[in-house]
């Protein structure tokens, strides 16, 4: 009988599941099956990263950006740790993640050996699936039933394999189990497909609320709002549902969001929740009818008391619901609602149009928005980075990827990394700020050594900006948010890419320019004024407590920030 190795059986399934590409970093405990991936290096690329963390944030973000599987490895012990963070961001924002770590020899285990820790007690938080390999012959099958797990709980599976695992020989004959995933075709319910429509008619005010699981759906959420005459708001994972400068879209909710997406939600009568776990109720309705329209069963009313839930697929749920709804006749709310984002852009428009020193995150944004393509993928990190792009940036067909649930900054580099293994066709751009991107940053030379010539925009304000305003929203004078300066520009050119420094509002344009035109991973260092990220409808708790940090600013330190704050609370109430 022909024999092979439990490692070289690991490589072809891997294979046959189209895997063709790790990201990691190699060990002595994963060394056996870093040896298969050299001889099978023309099938299966290796990303070697500087940080492990980053390799599990790529691998995520991979997963985001394609829904196809992301894959990373490491060694037992530091290593697996280091991969934590990127395996909480795959389960938060549900995506389907393999994860291969090295462990210590089967002999060894349970003995307080070199680097061993208790993986399976580690990983058990953050896995859907969690084994380690026994024996040597139960590692493909391990492997096929640990893929079809990822994917069929949208979430994370780990497979520890022990260092002498995949030296050993087994049957090249064994009959595996097959690598084929299938996803469930899920019928929505007649009688709440029935009851939907009835409260669709008799509705005068309806507001949809569009989340990440209606990105696959644009065409028919634009169909669905036109039908029923309700505009669209958007959640930040949702952020590119239907393009944002489309008449219907009053922009995202909460406090990255907009005052019309506020005003609407005050004003209807019916809120569509679809494909959504928005949790931020004090911006949902007071009271208001709810259709919640999920592929999760248990998503149904777990953030907002609905009215009906249909469990299904947005493709094929709006589509029947278009059909079997009345026209709405009156245009009024909608109408209303489109004036107020009119308005609403010709207000942030002013900020955007401003040449001027300082530079304003508001003014960057439109720079970069001149350059990206429109199939460009934009990787942005977390922080006041976010609330700038998710106000400023008017996505057309670009793809929208961030970290939606766990909300770790860092994921913007990794995250653009990813985007131009995906798709090396296209154009792949990091958004950052220099307090996230300091988080990652020796990964830009991972860009460097693969040849990815991604664009990293660094919005340089020398702070932890998102962080140092929630204090002085809390009522707290600011503390231990101000960062080291440093020249990311220069960083950038010793570590083999180009960089760009940008102080002066003549420089953005120019220098946005030439990124575009770069054969190389650019980072664009660009200095920008410190400014509070204000929601975009201020409440009174919020005014009392910055009003409180100011009172406490000015006894401390004689400084008064009270004409910069007028001016923007006149603008936004």
């Amino acid at each position: 009988m022909a024999k092979t190795t439990a490692g070289q059986a690991l490589i072809r399934s891997l294979q046959e599941w189209n895997i063709d590409h790790i990201y990691g970093l190699p060990g002595d405990s994963i060394n056996n099956v870093m040896e298969e991936l050299r001889k099978a290096k023309e099938q299966i690329k290796f990303i070697g990263v500087r940080h492990e963390e980053a390799a599990s944030l790529a691998a995520s973000s991979y997963a985001k950006i394609t829904g196809k599987i992301g894959v990373c490895l490491s060694i037992a012990g530091p290593g697996a740790v280091h991969l934590l963070n990127g395996m909480y961001d795959a389960a938060s924002d549900s995506v389907p993640m393999l994860v291969l770590a090295g462990q210590v020899s089967t002999e060894k285990l349970g003995r307080d050996d070199f680097q061993e820790i208790n993986l399976q007690r580690m990983f058990d938080d953050v896995a859907v699936f969690n084994k380690t390999v026994q024996k040597a012959d139960t590692l493909p099958d391990l492997l096929n039933q640990a893929i079809k797990t990822a994917y069929a709980k949208k979430g994370v599976a780990v497979l520890t394999i022990p260092d002498d695992i995949p030296v050993q020989e087994i049957d090249e004959s064994l009959m595996y189990t097959s690598s084929v995933f299938r996803e469930a075709q899920i019928v929505p319910n007649g009688e709440d497909l029935k009851k939907a429509v009835t409260y669709l008619n008799e509705a005068k005010r309806p507001v949809i609320l569009a989340g990440k699981g209606a990105l696959h759906a644009r065409k028919e959420v634009e169909g669905f709002s036109e039908r029923f005459g309700a505009p669209v708001v958007v959640t930040l994972p949702g952020k590119g549902v239907i393009p944002d400068e489309h008449p219907s879209n009053l922009g995202n909710l909460g406090q990255i969001g907009t005052k019309p997406a506020y005003e609407a939600m005050e004003e209807t009568d019916l809120l569509i929740m679809i494909g959504t776990s928005f949790p931020y109720r004090d911006y949902l309705p007071e009271k208001a009818k709810a259709i919640q329209i999920d592929m999760e069963p248990t998503q149904i009313g777990k953030r907002y008391p609905v009215s009906v839930g249909i469990v299904g697929d947005a493709k094929e749920v709006l589509p029947w619901l278009t059909a079997h709804g009345d026209f709405q006749e009156d245009r009024h709310f909608l109408e209303k609602c489109q004036e107020n984002m009119e308005n609403w852009w010709r207000h942030i428009g002013k900020d955007e149009q401003k040449e001027e020193t300082p530079i304003t995150a508001h003014q960057v944004i439109p720079q970069l928005q001149k350059i990206v393509e429109d199939d460009a993928i934009l990787s942005v990190d977390v922080g006041n980075v976010t609330v700038w792009m998710a106000r400023h940036f008017r996505v057309t067909n670009q793809q929208f990827i961030i970290s939606s649930w766990l909300a770790t900054m860092g994921c913007g580099l990794p995250g653009a990394i990813a985007a131009k293994m995906a798709y090396p066709e296209r154009q792949a751009v990091a958004v950052c700020g220099d307090g996230g991107f300091s988080m990652v940053m020796q990964d830009f030379l991972t860009a460097v050594k693969y040849n990815l010539p991604i664009i990293v925009v660094v919005l340089n304000n020398e702070k932890i900006g998102m962080i140092k305003y929630e204090q002085e929203v809390g009522g707290h004078l600011d503390y231990a948010v101000d960062l080291q300066p440093f020249n990311f520009a220069r960083f950038a050119d010793v570590s083999g890419g180009i960089g760009y420094r940008v102080e002066e509002f003549e420089e953005l344009a120019p220098a946005f320019e030439k990124a575009a035109l770069a054969t190389k991973p650019v980072i664009l260092d660009i200095h920008i004024k410190e400014e509070p990220p204000l929601p975009g409808k201020i409440g009174y708790s919020q005014a009392f407590s910055y009003s409180k940090y100011l009172l406490k600013n000015f006894f401390k330190n004689h400084e008064v920030e009270m004409p910069p704050l007028k001016k923007s609370l006149k603008r936004f109430f």
